[in-house]
């Protein structure tokens, strides 16, 4: 990514979507934590934005101050480890309001006006699975023999751009069915409920799984 238009899209995303403030708001876990969760969230998301390909490379790029300038002056920068437990721990809803906030701002600015496919503002719901291991766990892990994991689904406009996601919803451990069809379907569900919820006026169609689609 250019460097112009990298700083470009950070100014944007400060100025027009005011990401920092809802940053400076998330909290976790953690107990007298050295460093506080807006930084090590912001050096996440400057990774997805930059497509680093893993924690080894992002960790190598904050020793090398290669984000120095996006940050106060003598700002110290957590490396990967820090990050790593403030992930662990962080509060999953402090990012969604995040998000949802940057919906609502897409609409206010007529982002998705004249729709996203023959008019239409068109999201896509499709289950996922998120991450798993066969030696690390949780407490809110899904589990299939020796294997631990977190599954779920995911809406997200599709067509025109842009294809913002509009919210997800997990798994709940002995509350959706462990077949596959019938415990997403639920999880659609409540996922469906939510959006409609929080986003009321701005979705017109919702496809499932391509096979089904609902007037919204």
């Amino acid at each position: 990514m250019r460097k112009n238009y990298f700083a470009k899209l950070i100014r944007y995303m400060k100025n027009v979507y005011h990401i920092e403030n809802g940053l400076n708001k998330l909290t976790d876990g953690r107990v007298n934590p050295t460093y506080d969760t807006a930084k090590a969230v912001t050096l996440v998301l400057l990774g997805f934005l930059l497509r680093i390909k893993s924690f080894n490379e992002l960790n190598s790029m904050i020793k090398n101050n290669e984000f120095s300038k996006l940050f106060p002056r003598d700002t110290r920068l957590p490396l990967v480890d820090s990050i790593r437990d403030t992930l662990k721990v962080i509060d999953i809803e402090g990012l969604k309001e995040i998000n949802e906030y940057i919906i609502k701002k897409a609409v206010e600015n007529k982002v998705f006006e004249n729709g996203t496919i023959d008019g239409c503002t068109v999201a896509a719901i499709d289950g996922t699975k998120f991450f798993g291991s066969n030696k690390k766990s949780c407490p809110e892990c899904l589990r299939n023999k020796s294997h631990c994991f977190h599954s779920g689904v995911v809406m997200s406009i599709v067509g025109e751009e842009p294809k913002l996601v509009i919210d997800f919803e997990n798994y709940r451990q002995g509350q959706d069915s462990e077949s596959k069809d019938e415990g997403e379907q639920n999880v659609a569900k409540r996922l469906l409920t939510d959006v409609l919820r929080v986003h009321k006026n701005l979705i017109d169609v919702v496809v499932y799984d391509a096979l089904a689609c609902n007037s919204v």
